[in-house]
């Protein structure tokens, strides 16, 4: 999957609003005409750190574009099990386990699944019990489980308030569709465990966060889940899309037809993007709707 390289980000004004958001000339050149699917990376996108659910304001938002036919989606790192703070607004999916699981609006019926290579899961299941360091393993049909105590309510994994995941034999692992891991530690310790590259040699990594890493299977991205969710639909990905702040939605910002870094992203994530929406903690994606669909905001 390629993309064209996005131009330089500058401000312009929105007409009647005066809140500004930042542009490049895409929309001068391939601005979407019939935008039709519209998705929502969560944490700091739609839902504020530190909050539990999306701001009634942006709930209102994203129930006006729904009720006018446009479709709307999650587009997350977190397995759907995990997603627990998007009540209140009927998505039409959810890309899930960064781009490596896509899901129906009953959270339940699968239209894509990519799990890590069976030749990498049998060696992660006899490398596990001489592993240095937490791994989460997160099949596709939720069970998802440490291979290892992550430690008690100080460790990192309580300061990121991650769902009560029980610690479980590697065994359980044994003949499910693996479609992302978590490994926790630092860098050095990550590397130091040889889980990359001696074990899982057909596996790509993004880190969401200083102190673990995701693990996908090689080509798993957000970019490519919001591309076969879009196509189920019969929407091409030209007609779609996409708001994020994280690096895991770089690849989803570059091949949506349109795209939103939030402001609150780093520049890495707004360099990838078309223009750059409001911070999550005030109008966040509104500011982007707006200009996308003017006669509804």
């Amino acid at each position: 999957m390629q993309s064209q390289p996005r131009q330089p980000a500058t401000a312009v004004s929105l007409p009647q609003k005066g809140l500004k958001v930042t542009s490049t000339s895409i929309f001068q050149t391939k601005r979407p005409m019939n935008v039709k699917a519209v998705f929502f990376d969560i944490d700091g996108t739609l839902v504020p750190f530190g909050a539990t659910s999306i701001p009634d304001h942006v709930k209102a938002a994203l129930r006006t574009l729904h009720d006018n036919g446009i479709k709307i989606f999650i587009a997350t790192g977190r397995h759907m099990k995990w997603v627990d703070n998007v009540d209140g607004v009927d998505f039409d999916g959810y890309v899930v386990a960064n781009g490596s699981l896509c899901l129906m609006a009953d959270r339940r019926t699968r239209i894509y699944t990519h799990a890590i290579d069976a030749d990498d899961a049998k060696r992660f299941i006899e490398f596990v019990p001489d592993c240095q360091i937490p791994v989460v393993v997160i099949p596709a049909d939720g069970d998802i489980f440490f291979t290892s105590e992550p430690g008690g309510g100080d460790s990192i994994a309580g300061k990121l308030r991650m769902p009560h995941t029980p610690v479980k034999p590697i065994s359980t692992a044994e003949g499910k569709e693996i479609v992302q891991l978590m490994a926790f530690g630092d860098d050095g310790q990550r590397r130091a465990s040889g889980l990359m590259g001696n074990v899982l040699r057909h596996c790509d990594t993004t880190s969401s966060n200083p102190y673990f890493c995701d693990i996908v299977p090689a080509g798993s991205n957000k970019g490519i889940g919001i591309e076969k969710m879009a196509a189920h639909f019969g929407i091409g990905i030209e007609e779609t899309a996409a708001f994020g702040d994280g690096e895991n939605d770089i690849e989803m910002l570059g091949h949506a037809g349109v795209s939103f870094a939030m402001a609150n992203a780093s520049d890495a994530v707004k360099n990838a993007a078309d223009h750059i929406a409001g911070d999550v903690s005030g109008e966040g994606v509104i500011a982007g709707l707006r200009l996308l669909f003017p006669s509804l905001f």
